[in-house]
């Protein structure tokens, strides 16, 4: 008699079951050795002691998790109250990166949609397209950026030459720009996911839905949207993350009082004057935060699927 198809499948799997751990070896290793050990020895310095002239002491404190939630004086002797400096910091960034994921969504989606209906070689140069930015270092272009929209750039002298303002719009060092900068940085993180899973979709539920006297807007909201909500997902959380801890487009286009939280983080690796117990407690506390929303995404999804 025959074997099945699943016979067969599972009678090859089986021969292959004895190279399962060599082959995934390799990616334990990388993932161990420029993950896991990084964030371990971040975990460890935030417990640690800041040196007077830099560095660490090599004893165990809590002083860099308390100076980010209290301040307790000039000496540190008074009574603890809340540290919203570094809190406010913290929300800006949390807000900031919101920001910056709904305008890369409300770009992102039409244009991933419109190269994922192009038909042939037309969606191969519109994607060829989206990823040219890419091919330059992400400083060089935060720094073009800048030249940009400076008050004696080229976008101010365009606006100006052609009658649409009377004087140079002041943009640079503000929250436009940061915006600007998260925007410009992180747009192709949300086009690429919501073309994957646009390319994946049936067309042939929206002439169902069609076919049923819905709206555009009932068919977009109650049939394209769940099905590719798994890029949209990704793509926001691709965005997200990475606005969460930038620190260029701050630092070159949102000036001092645009501070964000990876601007803190690597002020305090800078020098010897830097307070590394610090930086690192600020890291680990910003990692917290990102791995709780992903846990709290991750039993949401495992939930529906139930």
């Amino acid at each position: 008699m025959a074997a099945s198809p699943q016979q067969n499948s599972r009678a090859m799997n089986n021969n292959y079951d004895g190279f399962g751990v060599p082959l995934i070896l390799p990616s334990w290793i990388i993932i161990g050795f420029f993950l896991v050990v990084p964030v371990a020895m971040m975990l460890m310095y935030s417990f640690l002691t800041k040196e007077f002239r830099g560095g660490v002491i090599w004893e165990f404190s809590l002083a860099a998790y308390d100076q980010f939630f209290f301040d307790r004086g000039l000496f540190g002797d008074s009574p603890p109250v809340i540290e919203w400096t570094y809190i406010s910091i913290f929300w800006r960034s949390i807000w900031q990166a919101g920001v910056a994921t709904f305008f890369c969504l409300l770009i992102g989606f039409p244009t991933a949609w419109f190269i994922a209906t192009r038909t042939g070689r037309n969606s191969t140069i519109w994607l060829f397209l989206i990823t040219i930015p890419y091919w330059v270092n992400l400083l060089i272009r935060t720094i073009s950026m800048k030249f940009l929209i400076r008050d004696n750039g080229p976008l101010n002298e365009f606006l100006i030459s052609f009658g649409v303002i009377s004087e140079p719009f002041h943009i640079i060092n503000t929250n436009l720009a940061v915006q600007l900068g998260l925007f410009y940085s992180y747009l192709p993180f949300m086009v690429l996911p919501i073309y994957a899973a646009v390319e994946r979709y049936n067309f042939a539920l929206s002439e169902a839905a069609a076919d049923l006297y819905a709206s555009r807007t009932v068919t977009l909201t109650k049939v394209i949207l769940p099905a590719v909500k798994p890029g949209i997902v990704a793509g926001c959380i691709l965005v997200f993350v990475p606005s969460l801890g930038a620190f260029l487009a701050p630092d070159l286009l949102g000036g001092a009082k645009n501070f964000m939280i990876g601007s803190l983080i690597e002020e305090q690796f800078k020098g010897n004057a830097g307070n590394w117990p610090f930086g690192a407690a600020a890291s680990m506390i910003l990692l917290s935060l990102v791995l709780i929303v992903l846990t709290l995404y991750a039993r949401h999804q495992a939930r529906g699927q139930r």
